[in-house]
């Protein structure tokens, strides 16, 4: 007759089935979730928690005065036990929501990684839709509520928003349009686009400014492949529209590189001032660079004081 052991089982076993259960339970979570997680937690080692100056009414710390400090700000009782002048600080107070939005068009799925020597970067879609849910990881970090514009999707707080958002991502449209539809947003809402934003520059100026006069306060990420910046090819080379079927030779690839490398710039100056004109801010990034990098930028675009 066997003899069942009392008591719980031996330590090496519990920490087997544990480990067992853990990985049995990221191996359900969606593969673009577990990244963009990882992107997050990356970043939000070198930034503050949610509890930051700014408008609110909850006090939050007392702090010494400084030169261009308004004197109504100067609390008097705390300034009487010293002989410094002290400022009273309130704690920011985020009440409104993050709308998230990335290009779906088909632009976005081209990667130059097989084409250049040593080429290991993802494509543009894979690309922004990290940046975008490891953004949302962060809001949710800050007690943010968040929403995917275009998705129909109220928006929410927490982890649950967050596998949802990510859920909404992966399994959307693979394909649509290169610009945002428009879409009545909460005045004062925050909006983050996502893309290469490659099109016609009056269709993205009329989209940003329609927009921004609703009273939406908006954040422009460029993603762009190191090939559309840099044109590194050589010789003869067949370039094939990917939205539009058109096709250009060049027999000497190198010949127009300087002449193209003009354009782009020129092309993202327009972007930058087009931004600028409306309060927003700009920012831009390469497949060939650490997401994070990009994450950061958009992290500090939505910080308090700008909001303010």
């Amino acid at each position: 007759m066997a003899t069942l052991p009392l008591g719980p089982p031996p330590r090496d076993l519990a920490a087997g089935s544990l480990r067992h259960r853990a990985e049995e339970t990221a191996a359900s979570l969606p593969p673009l979730l577990v990244a963009a997680e990882r992107i997050a937690a990356t970043v939000a080692q070198g930034v503050h928690g949610r509890r930051r100056v700014g408008q609110g009414e909850t006090f939050w710390q007392f702090r010494q005065y400084q030169p261009g400090d308004a004197a109504a700000r100067i609390d008097w009782r705390e300034s009487g036990k010293s002989q410094r002048l002290y400022v009273r600080e309130t704690e920011w107070e985020a009440a409104q929501s993050v709308w998230l939005w990335r290009d779906a068009s088909a632009s976005m799925d081209y990667s130059s990684a097989a084409y250049v020597a040593g080429g290991d970067w993802p494509t543009k879609r894979a690309r922004a839709e990290l940046i975008l849910v490891a953004l949302a990881s962060l809001l949710v970090r800050g007690g943010e509520r968040l929403c995917l514009l275009g998705s129909g999707m109220a928006p929410m707080s927490g982890r649950v928003a967050l596998t949802r958002l990510a859920d909404l991502v992966e399994r959307g449209a693979r394909r649509g349009g290169g610009l945002p539809a428009p879409e009545h947003l909460p005045r004062y809402a925050q909006l983050v686009l996502i893309g290469d934003f490659l099109g016609p520059l009056d269709a993205t100026n009329k989209a940003i400014a329609g927009f921004a006069a609703a009273g939406v306060a908006g954040h422009v990420l460029q993603i762009v492949d190191p090939a559309e910046e840099d044109l590194p090819f050589d010789g003869r080379v067949r370039f094939e529209g990917v939205e539009e079927r058109e096709e250009l030779l060049v027999s000497r690839v190198e010949t127009i590189r300087e002449a193209y490398a003009g354009r782009f710039r020129d092309h993202r100056a327009a972007l930058q001032a087009m931004t600028q004109a409306v309060g927003w801010s700009f920012s831009a990034h390469r497949t060939d660079r650490p997401p994070s990098l990009a994450l950061l930028a958009l992290h500090a675009a939505l910080a308090p004081d700008r909001r303010r």
